[in-house]
């Protein structure tokens, strides 16, 4: 069984005019130690669908309707059926599963020390006092890469760099040893040498902690270095599913091939001009019918504008909704 399981996963928005909905029948899985890439144009419901895992929606967000199944370290659980701040989520938010968000200086507290701020977790969530979660955050802090740890970890957020904010928010989400790390774009902010250094970490700690990985990024680049699989979401749904070799290879979805042609090449020597994708994401109050991609799809016919094609396999563990796919001719 695999150690995550999201199955047909349906989140909303529900504001004064009414329902939005953000995710919209999302199914994947990810078995343990492998890395899961997540990828997509902002607003396709990426980060949403890794709140809903994490149990951290707030209002007006409400999952509507599917199962996350998450086999704990001794039973398998329906996170969609545990109360977010009820005592079993909390046993497992931060402590089986944890997350790295986007930024780094919003989501450590400026108040208190970084020390302070990874010992919660360990205190928490392992039979530690403070002498021992102070040790266990100085291996933490050494474990990541910053210098002189046994005097960073009294220094505030403030006082380091983008760079080792990162660093701490990796050393608090794997400090109590969690079997799934999401990686919410964890080097968007940074610049592309620190980016580089933070992959190669995150790598390095995968293997280390034998920890799976759901990764979320609109690097493709990332996601050939880092992945294992790829998810290609648009507006809130699933467009592609393959291994990351097949998906570069092959790819079979025309917002995939659009993803992969609007990206630069180092190994291309002719000169040549990136081919963007028309148009932009679709207000998520105003989805359209059909194929959400047919507004902005080079190849789109009749039916895209009216039916939604299912997720199919078209090879061995490479799944497409497109009704290119399925033969049909305009």
């Amino acid at each position: 069984m695999p150690l995550l399981d999201v199955q047909d996963l349906k989140v909303s928005f529900f504001t004064e005019p009414g329902e939005t909905r953000v995710v919209d029948g999302v199914s994947f899985n990810i078995e343990p130690e492998r890395t899961l890439g997540v990828v997509g144009e902002s607003g396709c419901g990426k980060s949403v669908t890794a709140l809903a895992v994490m149990g951290l929606l707030e209002r007006p967000g409400r999952i509507v309707s599917g199962r996350i199944l998450y086999r704990s370290r001794d039973r398998t659980v329906d996170l969609t059926r545990l109360p977010p701040r009820g005592q079993e989520m909390r046993s497992i938010r931060g402590n089986e599963i944890s997350m790295i968000f986007q930024e780094p200086m919003t989501s450590l507290n400026p108040a208190q020390t970084i020390g302070t701020q990874i010992k919660e977790a360990i205190i928490t969530h392992q039979d530690l006092g403070h002498k021992g979660a102070r040790e266990k955050a100085i291996h933490m802090l050494r474990a990541v890469g910053i210098p002189a740890p046994a005097k960073r970890i009294d220094e505030y957020p403030h006082q380091l760099s983008g760079g080792m904010r990162q660093r701490v928010m990796i050393a608090m989400a794997l400090s109590c040893n969690p079997s799934l790390l999401i990686a919410d774009e964890p080097t968007t902010a940074l610049d592309v040498t620190i980016q580089a250094q933070v992959l190669e970490l995150i790598e390095e700690l995968r293997k280390e902690f034998r920890t799976a990985i759901l990764f979320i990024t609109h690097n493709l680049g990332v996601v050939a270095r880092e992945a294992d699989d790829v998810l290609v979401m648009y507006l809130g749904r699933v467009v592609e599913l393959a291994p990351t070799r097949e998906i570069f290879r092959h790819p079979g979805h025309p917002y995939t091939k659009g993803l992969l042609v609007s990206m630069p090449s180092l190994t291309v020597r002719e000169k040549h001009r990136l081919v963007p994708i028309e148009g932009v994401v679709p207000d998520p109050t105003d989805i359209p019918g059909g194929c959400v991609f047919h507004p902005r799809c080079p190849h789109a016919m009749k039916i895209c504008r009216s039916e939604i094609p299912v997720l199919r396999e078209i090879a061995p563990g490479h799944s497409v909704s497109c009704w290119l796919q399925e033969g049909v001719r305009s």
